[in-house]
């Protein structure tokens, strides 16, 4: 493999015979290391790939063996969202990375009806010039989401290379995540695993459902303190990494998140059982209650351990509190 020193970035592969039949894609980015599957998929459909001189076109073909293979990986062009100086309450950062603790209400990018005043263009505007043509354009690299009303810990990647790293380990699962979520009732047993595969809801497509024909999903569950049998504090960690994932499997489980305004479609029997002050803390909570509030994971330079915690955010505690948690003792 080869690597041109134009800034356009060139690289030559000849395929090993134990490299036939794998997907193109995911064959060449394995090979080059630098570059995300997606950004290498993104690339074989813009006309950047070649099999044996031939254009690759197609980024699911099956790799060929002996058959050479080349990507060309143009230079970075400007970024199209726009740089705007936002508070970020940033609890790492380095040449690679950036950890920030993202507050409930901030969209990650822009999207249609959120053009601008996103995660990605405050992020433009904290660190853009060390932003080093990320997928192809000085971006950020966001390698994983949360939803607009979930608060808490995102890794942010600064270089191409660490954002194809961060992505792999979030494909193998050695980036360690945990989410508190406050759900109506009590789930039983104490401890446990929802699972179900997850999909488009055929009758609302700006919903996700546990379906035939989803994808495979496992959330496994801790409960933490329980509030007159009507509400539970929730741990909650991944086993995979759907859309929506945990929201819908404590639906599924008859225990909506408190405040959701998708999955949560009438108020729930057990907000019966709460004294009124915390019943009405629940039913007017505006948003979805959950918080990513830890994340670990190697550096994707070196493979130092990375761990990082934050508390639930202003509301969630007052929320908390509303229910009848007792505050943790001093000291």
């Amino acid at each position: 493999m080869s690597e041109s020193s134009s800034a356009a970035r060139r690289f030559r592969i000849l395929a090993p015979p134990q490299a036939a039949g794998r997907r193109a894609d995911r064959f060449l980015a394995d090979e080059i290391g630098s570059l995300s599957r997606s950004r290498v998929k993104a690339l074989i459909l813009a006309g950047y790939a070649r099999r044996d001189g031939a254009v690759l076109s197609d980024p699911a073909e099956a790799v060929r063996a002996a058959a050479c293979y080349s990507l060309e990986a143009p230079p970075p062009t400007p970024a199209l969202p726009v740089p705007q100086a936002m508070p970020l309450a940033i609890l790492y950062e380095d040449a690679e990375l950036i950890v920030l603790d993202k507050p409930a209400g901030l969209v990650v990018h822009p999207a249609p009806g959120n053009p601008d005043g996103t995660l990605v263009n405050a992020l433009l505007a904290h660190a853009g010039a060390s932003l080093r043509g990320i997928g192809g354009v000085l971006r950020p690299g966001i390698v994983h989401r949360l939803d607009k009303d979930t608060s808490g810990l995102m890794v942010i990647a600064k270089t191409e290379a660490s954002e194809a790293a961060i992505a792999t380990a979030f494909r193998n699962r050695t980036i360690e995540r945990s989410y508190l979520a406050l759900c109506w009732g009590v789930p039983a047993p104490a401890a446990g695993e929802i699972s179900g595969p997850i999909g488009r809801d055929p009758r609302e497509r700006k919903r996700m459902a546990v379906r035939a024909g989803g994808k495979p999903a496992l959330t496994r569950y801790r409960v933490i303190e329980s509030f007159s049998a009507a509400a539970a504090l929730l741990e909650c960690r991944l086993g995979s990494g759907r859309t929506h994932q945990i929201r819908v499997h404590l639906a599924h489980a008859g225990h909506p998140l408190i405040g959701d305004p998708v999955y949560l479609r009438r108020v729930p029997p057990a907000a019966r059982s709460l004294p009124e002050a915390g019943r009405q803390a629940a039913l007017d909570f505006p948003r979805q209650a959950l918080h990513a509030a830890s994340l670990a994971f190697p550096h994707p330079t070196g493979g130092r351990p990375l761990a990082f915690k934050t508390p639930p955010p202003a509301d969630f505690a007052a929320l908390l509190a509303a229910l009848g948690r007792r505050p943790a003792p001093a000291g």
